[in-house]
């Protein structure tokens, strides 16, 4: 019969060193998070700048008028107000493109912009 028989050595284990960082480590380390971070900043803000509104975007001047929001009123009402002769679904649908609205919320005070196709006294 065959035995098999191993020979073990304990290992010096080392003890374990914490690590600590110098001055310099820190200041490396800061640096290295701190790039990322800035170049993103700097990024958003180049090319943010082509999200601004300017003179050149939207409707030409002249094609509509305004109308202030009364406490109380809805697009609905508004549209009834302004166009009378008109359905009032189409003029809703108008004034909620041409002022960008994305709900029927409206607070007293807003200015909305009316079409001149719609706009009072035409």
């Amino acid at each position: 019969m065959t035995t098999i028989d191993t020979t073990w050595y304990p290992r010096p284990i080392a003890p374990r060193t914490r690590l600590r960082l110098t001055t310099r480590g820190r200041r490396a380390l800061a640096f290295v998070v701190a790039l990322p971070v800035s170049v993103a900043m700097v990024l958003a803000v180049i090319s943010g700048g082509s999200a601004l509104a300017g003179r050149e975007g939207g409707a030409p001047e002249g094609t509509f008028s305004a109308v202030v929001v009364a406490p109380g009123d809805s697009l609905w009402s508004i549209a009834e107000r302004v166009a009378p002769g008109a359905d009032p679904r189409d003029v809703v649908d108008a004034i909620v493109r041409l002022n960008a609205l994305d709900g029927a919320g409206l607070q007293a005070g807003q200015s909305l912009a009316i079409p001149t196709d719609y706009a009072p006294g035409r």
